[in-house]
């Protein structure tokens, strides 16, 4: 292995702001070198739950791809420590953001032609300090990106597991401005520390009867599972799975386990020599395409770019836990129970049928229905704990206070002097403007005359153009605007009024 080689970060977590950012110049370097920049790349990377042994997996990769993978001896000696990606045992993750080895390899595959290889360590998914958004948006930047997503898992393939799968792949597919009709390439599941192999026995083999044993979609499921299923399906080309036996007690429990062959268990390296060439072996190397055109080293760093401005910006919505999506629909429930009762009970105050209430009466009755609604919401039982369903009862009341002026306006209209403002301000205006000008002409004004004349005129068609509106239902914005221009000279009036 190259001293000077090494992990770099390419897209860097900011853990307080939960945002991620692209460090373009250290992407840049590695897609760019000489080269590589105009071959055709395979990105293969790791993904999936935190302290799961990611890294520790990669540094074989590397060793196989330092030591040609000719034959069982690129797995290093016995007494030969496991250098390359940073990884350590404990409960603590260690890989934040997306790393990629320093050093793309050049390889040659049977057909003659070069590739450039590349390897990625993705930061683990649900550890303490990530919320859903952060981890949806590592995995789908893994995927979209790689050619070959290593999904690393635990002991079996849960249901959660292919829930999560389902959310993250669907997040990436939200980012990519065209979705083919499948949008990733190669998935392999690594089943970890697997415990049935007389069931289904450890490798490729047993990994695919396994697999195609969960993922088969059953007419008597629900519809649900079935659901995710078909997703899965639909979004890689090539589903894979590798089943790996546990590598033995002084590797999950010794601190000072440093990676040596010695104190790992003689089935896991022998399936593991099995895994790292399938994945990495000339043969098996999966090129990296986007709708189908294989990709550049260099094209690769423009699709970084484009994914990550997306993931930057506010057009993706966020993704949820499941707690978070169930406590939301479960108070907009609530909240939508509670505004129907509101309504109702105002329908039969002042609705279509009702006649004309006094604003104060209105009001009182607002405020008892708005009491009642409020009870109606918080006696629901609902999800999320107290503060987060305080922020609903804030949103009802004001949706209810929305509901009241537009009940208000309603009941307005039932009233024969509200209803007359309009044409009575018309015709105040036409009769003022008419004595105005009786007046001013008499004493000899006539330009002002003239224009007390012009004044009614106007008057006299926006009245004639008012009754039309009233009439036809057709010109309602013009209609509009006169009831506006009539209210406001009516509101300069009252207040004369009233002083007096």
């Amino acid at each position: 292995m190259s001293s000077a080689a090494r992990p770099v970060q390419i897209v860097v977590a900011d853990e307080e702001e939960h945002s991620f950012s692209l460090q373009e110049e250290a992407l840049e370097r590695l897609l760019l070198q000489e080269e590589v920049r105009d071959l055709q790349v395979v990105v293969v990377s790791v993904a999936g739950a935190f302290r799961k042994g990611k890294s520790f997996l990669l540094d074989f990769m590397l060793r196989f791809m330092y030591k040609s993978g000719h034959s069982d001896s690129w797995v290093g000696g016995e007494e030969e420590p496991l250098t390359g990606f940073t990884w350590r045992g404990g409960c603590e993750r260690e890989t934040t953001g997306i790393l990629a080895w320093s050093e793309v390899f050049v390889v040659e595959k049977p057909d003659g032609c070069k590739v450039a290889v590349l390897l990625m360590d993705t930061q683990g998914a649900f550890d303490s300090q990530s919320t859903i958004k952060d981890c949806a948006t590592l995995f789908a930047l893994s995927t979209m990106t790689s050619s070959v997503q290593v999904y690393n898992l635990s002991q079996n393939v849960q249901e959660d597991d292919l829930q999560h799968l389902q959310l993250f792949t669907e997040y990436g597919r939200l980012a990519m401005e065209e979705v083919y009709e499948k949008p990733f390439q190669s998935l392999m599941f690594l089943i970890r520390d697997w415990s049935y192999p007389y069931e289904h026995p450890y490798g490729l083999k047993g990994g695919l009867s396994f697999l195609e044993k969960r993922l088969q979609v059953k007419q008597n499921q629900h519809e649900e599972l079935q659901n995710v299923r078909k997703h899965i399906h639909s979004c890689f080309s090539n589903i894979g799975c590798f089943l790996l036996p546990h590598p033995g007690l002084r590797v999950a429990t010794n601190p000072h386990f440093d990676g040596r062959l010695r104190d790992i268990d003689e089935e896991f390296k022998k399936e593991l020599v099995n895994l790292v060439p399938t994945l990495l072996s000339p043969e098996n190397l999966v090129e990296k395409e986007i709708g189908g055109v294989k990709i550049t080293c260099r094209e690769l760093l423009h699709y970084f770019k484009a994914y990550m401005k997306i993931y930057q910006g506010e057009e993706l919505p966020h993704p949820k836990s499941m707690l978070q999506a169930t406590a939301e629909a479960n108070n907009l429930a609530a909240v939508a129970g509670a505004k129907d009762l509101y309504n109702k009970s105002m329908e039969q105050v002042c609705g279509g049928d009702q006649p004309y209430i006094s604003p104060a009466e209105l009001e009182r009755r607002h405020a008892e229905l708005l009491q009642a609604s409020v009870r109606h919401f918080r006696s629901v039982k609902k999800m999320g704990g107290e503060d987060f369903c305080r922020r609903y009862q804030e949103q009802l009341e004001a949706e209810l206070d929305v509901a009241f002026a537009n009940f208000g306006k309603h009941n307005d209209g039932k009233n024969i002097f509200f209803a007359a403002r309009t044409p009575a301000t018309l015709f105040a205006v036409m009769f003022a403007m008419y004595a105005a000008s009786m007046v001013t002409g008499f004493v000899g004004i006539g330009s002002v005359a003239a224009l007390c004349n012009l004044v009614m005129g106007v008057a006299l068609a926006a009245l004639c153009v008012w009754a039309y509106v009233k009439y036809s239902g057709e010109f309602r914005e013009v209609g509009g605007v006169i009831d506006r221009v009539a209210e406001t000279l009516w509101e300069q009036v009252r207040p004369r009024e009233k002083a007096k």
